[in-house]
């Protein structure tokens, strides 16, 4: 007989088994005595087995409902009442219910625990990081204060060079205070977008101008592609886009290698309500072991390299909580010895 997890239906075929067999006793009974025989199968069949089923009901029942009430409050982390649990006894099979119940609990409990665990590697390594950023900078004003102390003040010379570089380690500690700030302000949602629309091909020639000068210094060529006959409008901060555009440019100029005609080319998508942007270089490109990390505050693929050009390290991570802010996605793709190419969205406005 196939077992079933509902308590009515298990009790009912434990009596028909227990009834079975008490026929088959009233048979020989009333084979032996034919005068009582007839009287005990009608008992046993009209008073034994509602007593039997009600006996096993009420073990079995009580017993599942106690199973399901300890689990369900280990499962829900609060005390269910009878009614939930009557529900529950009321089901088809309510052991396999509980069971599927407990396995969606399981692996809910691991999918937390493992973000919990990633949660707290990040957060290792984010203070770490943060303490050496920091640390690099405070240790620098620290030598040149006391290198004055010690008598560079009396030479001009030496004290002019050291405070030119203390007030430059003080730049670099408020610059990342400061991307900190933005970076937090955009997590918790308290940054207030101011949303606008504006030409996003006027807007990249602007951006464009603004690097004319550094891009020149490395024969760098910036450019845009793809021009649009009609006006390319999105709604936007514009502020906060023209930070988005000036990281990836001025990254893409300090990491660029020397290579015939170095690039950064900027294009433009019609992505229906979307605007899709690209800025790419011809750079030296990134490993792509490197690349689901690289939106991480304080990520850097070649620390030495990076510190050498300046920076927070904050500015990448910045730039994908400002498109997150938008509500719209950002993307790497990246080949060694050819180049990188940052792509996001935009919402695209009115013509």
């Amino acid at each position: 007989m196939k077992y079933s997890g509902n308590p009515r239906i298990l009790s009912v075929q434990l009596t028909i088994i227990i009834i079975l067999v008490l026929v088959v006793i009233d048979v020989i009974t009333y084979l032996l005595y034919p005068v009582i025989g007839k009287y005990v199968v009608l008992f046993n069949i009209l008073v034994s087995a509602p007593i039997f089923y009600w006996i096993f009901y009420q073990i079995i029942g009580n017993f599942i409902y106690k199973k399901i009430r300890v689990i369900y409050k280990n499962i829900h982390s609060f005390k269910v009442g009878k009614k939930s649990v009557n529900d529950a006894l009321e089901k088809k099979d309510v052991l396999e219910s509980v069971n599927r119940d407990v396995v969606e609990w399981m692996e809910k409990q691991k999918e937390e625990i493992t973000q919990l665990k990633a949660n707290a590697v990040f957060r290792r390594e984010f203070i770490g990081n943060l303490s050496h950023e920091l640390k690099t900078p405070i240790f620098n004003i620290q030598g040149y204060v006391l290198t004055l102390l010690d008598g560079g003040m009396d030479d001009k010379r030496i004290r002019r060079k050291y405070l030119e570089r203390t007030a430059k380690s003080i730049d670099r500690i408020i610059a990342m205070v400061k991307d900190l700030d933005t970076i937090s302000a955009l997590e918790s949602g308290n940054l207030e977008l101011r949303l606008e629309q504006f030409n996003l091909e006027d807007f990249a020639t602007e951006i464009i101008e603004f690097f004319e000068l550094k891009a020149e210094e490395k024969k760098i060529d910036i450019f845009i592609v793809n021009r649009y006959k009609t006006n390319l409008n999105v709604v936007a901060d514009k502020e906060k886009i023209r930070q988005v555009f000036t990281n990836l440019i001025d990254n893409a100029i300090k990491y660029m290698i020397e290579r015939p005609n170095p690039h950064i080319k900027i294009s433009f998508f019609d992505m229906h309500d979307n605007i899709l942007i690209e800025v790419t270089d011809n750079g030296g490109g990134i490993e792509e072991q490197y690349l689901p990390r690289l939106f991480e505050r304080f990520f850097r693929v070649d620390k030495a390299r990076s510190r050498e050009q300046g920076g927070t390290g904050l500015g990448l991570s910045i730039v994908k909580h400002i498109i997150d802010a938008h509500n719209q996605t950002i993307s790497v793709r990246s080949t060694v010895g050819v180049g990188t190419t940052f792509a996001f969205t935009l919402q695209k406005g009115a013509n």
